[in-house]
Formats: C-alpha cells, sequence, structure tokens
C-alpha cells in the first residue's frame, strides 16, 4: 500500500519481534520466581529445550542453576572446569556438541557487568538463531537485574555457604562487581566473601569522570560493617553534591568522627579518572600504595602524600596525580591482601602480589576475568587463610 507516494512502512509482527515480544510484554508484572519458566517459554518457541539461567556465587566459584517455578534445575557448575564457565569467565558465547543435539552459552550481560550464564539446548544453530538468542540473553540478564529488588530468590541461589549479618550488609552495600564500558572498566572482588566484614569499595559513572572509593573499616564483625556503612554512606553523599576529591575526606572524616568513639577509624582511598584524558587523581588516607600496571607488569607503586584515617581528623589532604596510558590497569587492595601470614612465618608481602600479577597478566585476559583470578590465586597462595578482610579492585583507562 502507498500513502501520497511512498510506501507503507510494514509494520507486521516478525518472528524474532514476536519472541522478544513474549519477554517483554510479560516482564512488568512477572513474579520472580516465574522469570526462568518465562524464559524456558521464550526459547521454546524457537525449539530450545533444558534452559538453564545459572548465576554466580558469592565465592566466585561455581555457576548455580535459578530454580525454575521452585523446583531445582540441575547441579552447580565449577567456574574454572565447564563449558559454562569458560562462557562465563569470556563473555561470549560458548556451543558444545552433545548427544541430543548443540548446547549454547551465553553471557548475560548488564551493564558490562556479568550476571551469569544462559544456557539451552537446540538441533539446529544458524545465524538467525545466534542472533535472537544474544537479544535474548540480553533481556533476561536485564531482567534478573530489575527482579533482584523484589526478591530473596536470586541472593539465595547464588549463597552457596552460611553468610554473617555482617557480610549480608556489606553485600547490600555494594556495587555491581563489574562494569566494563568503552573508555573504562572496574572489578572488584571481596573474601572472605561469606564473612567480610569492614571492607568495602563503591564506583560511580559520571559523564567522562570515573569516580572510585575503596575503604577498611576497623576491626571485625558488625562494628566494622557498620562503620563501612557510614564511610561508603558519606562518599557518597559527598559525590552526588559534586565537592572536590580533597575535601570529600574531610565530609567522611567528620561522618565517621561524629558517629564513633575517637580510637574507631577507617583507612580509605578515593579516586577520579577522566576517562577522556586518562588522567587520574587520588587521595590516601592510610590504605597501601596502589600498583600502576602496564604492558602486563607492575610498574610502579603510587606513593603519595597520606593523611590520617577517616574519623582522626586529618588535615585536608594532598591530591596526586598521574597520566594513565590507553591500556593501562591501576590496583588497589586492602592490606588484608598482604598482610596474611601463618602463625610465626612472615606476611605474604608485596612481592608475592606483584610476582602473581605479572603471571596472570600475560594470559591478557578481561579484567574481570584477572580480578577474580588474582583474588582466589592470592587466597591460595595464602595457603587458603583469610583471617582479615582482604579486598582488591582493577581499574582499566581503555583510551
Amino acid at each position: 500500500m502507498t500513502v501520497g507516494g511512498r510506501a507503507d512502512p510494514d509494520r507486521s509482527e516478525s518472528f524474532g519481534e514476536e519472541l522478544l515480544g513474549l519477554l517483554l510484554d510479560g516482564a512488568h508484572e512477572l513474579p520472580p520466581h516465574l522469570v526462568g519458566p518465562l524464559v524456558a517459554e521464550t526459547v521454546a518457541r524457537m525449539g530450545g529445550r533444558a534452559s538453564q539461567i545459572l548465576l554466580q556465587d558469592y565465592g566466585q566459584q561455581q555457576l548455580v542453576p535459578l530454580p525454575a517455578g521452585g523446583v531445582a534445575a540441575g547441579e552447580p557448575q565449577p567456574i574454572d572446569r565447564s563449558e559454562a564457565g569458560r562462557c562465563f569467565l569470556e563473555s561470549r558465547p560458548v556451543e558444545v556438541l552433545t548427544p541430543d543435539g548443540i548446547r549454547v552459552h551465553l553471557p548475560l550481560l548488564d551493564g558490562g557487568d556479568q550476571v551469569g550464564v544462559l544456557a539451552v539446548t537446540l538441533d539446529v544453530v544458524d545465524e538467525e538463531t545466534r542472533r535472537l538468542l544474544r537479544r535474548i540473553a540480553g533481556l533476561v540478564a536485564d531482567l534478573l537485574q530489575t527482579k533482584n529488588g523484589y526478591t530473596d530468590l536470586f541472593f539465595r541461589t547464588r549463597r552457596r555457604e552460611p553468610m554473617s549479618v555482617a557480610a549480608e550488609i556489606q553485600w547490600s552495600l555494594l556495587p555491581p562487581l563489574s562494569m566494563v564500558m568503552p573508555h573504562v572498566a572496574v572489578a572488584g572482588v571481596l573474601e572472605p566473601a561469606y564473612a567480610v566484614a569492614g571492607d568495602s569499595f563503591d564506583y560511580a559513572l559520571n559523564g567522562d569522570v570515573l569516580h572510585l572509593a575503596m575503604v577498611d573499616a576497623m576491626g571485625h564483625g558488625l562494628d566494622a560493617a557498620t562503620m563501612a556503612t557510614v564511610a561508603i554512606g558519606a562518599y557518597r553523599h559527598a559525590r552526588r553534591i559534586s565537592i572536590e576529591l580533597s575535601e570529600i575526606y574531610l565530609f567522611m572524616d567528620r561522618a565517621v568522627a561524629e558517629q564513633f568513639d575517637p580510637d574507631h577509624f577507617v583507612t580509605a582511598q578515593m579516586m577520579r579518572l577522566d576517562t577522556d584524558t586518562g588522567r587520574l587523581q587520588w587521595v590516601n588516607a592510610g590504605h597501601p600504595a596502589p600498583m600502576l600496571i602496564r604492558a602486563h607488569r607492575v610498574v610502579r607503586r603510587l606513593d603519595s602524600p597520606t593523611t590520617l584515617p577517616i574519623g582522626f581528623g586529618g588535615a585536608q589532604p594532598q591530591v596526586s596525580a598521574v597520566a594513565l596510558e590507553p591500556g593501562d590497569r591501576v590496583l588497589c587492595f586492602t592490606d588484608g591482601l598482604i598482610e596474611e601470614h601463618k602463625s610465626g612465618q612472615e606476611q605474604f608481602g608485596e612481592t608475592q602480589l606483584i610476582d602473581w600479577v605479572h603471571q596472570l597478566e600475560q594470559a591478557d585476559h578481561g579484567i574481570r576475568t584477572v580480578a577474580r583470578d588474582l583474588s582466589h590465586t592470592l587466597k591460595r597462595a595464602r595457603g587458603e587463610v583469610t583471617s582479615d578482610d582482604a579486598t582488591l579492585v582493577l581499574v582499566e583507562w581503555r583510551g
């Protein structure tokens, strides 16, 4: 049909649009426990079967099937030794020929964060099928993130061990563990995942500026978790009213000093990265110095003037700066990562940390995989001992 000499656009629903519409139209009022069944119904219309939504556990060791309508949907799969795990670590689809068809694994990506993996079996896989599955996986990732605020289902699925109350507080405080954007990427890991108390981090990408903070509250248990909560809350408030980096320290310092006894403190590090130019600024309040990684090697410690930990009333700190090159990574970490030791033996130390960074960086993996592998490797090198919180955050300026 033509109108005024122009062809009337075709608004009929294609098969692909129908599939995606099934997810979109049903998502608004969908109870969280029916996400799995809706996804299964969607992929079944394109010949898919045995669909699974696999979520990363808090310890970042396993991919755990999301129950489908309250019914268990298979066994957890190890991230390091499975095809689903390979899909997860490499953030790309992985197809495996099986006796009953082709098992397709797709990364569930949301804002660069890896939510988990969608797995489905089909008889035949062509480019049209791959395209539809990628788009379905994108919608499923968004759906999981949206519904996560309304339910404990996803949390329970991801929790593989008993979790302390302090750790519950810290996990509820955290942003997504990773963010991958065209100019910048961030990835963090907290150990021990089920008992972390005083360590935390936060970040925000506001326009062309990445804001990042890492804190380590003294002590253990609920007191440490409460102090970390106040410190991060004060940081977010100061960041959102757009005050200078050195003034953010003063704001956080007052917030902690007003709420806790004079002998209580929080070590911290606050950063700002201009994602257009690569100019990194930071303030150090009692933290170990970050490390600059260039061409897969630690080239220097980012030493800087330090001020007193938050809560001790330090003077307005000096802001340090460095110019990053495209591909540079900055490793921030708390002292628990390097001070762990067995009774009567030397501390783990920065030298061992640097050696492991060099070994893992040679594999040229993405920042999320490197952060995870580094944390797990260091824990094994410490003899699986983590008597203190051990947190690391990697920042990559992609140029």
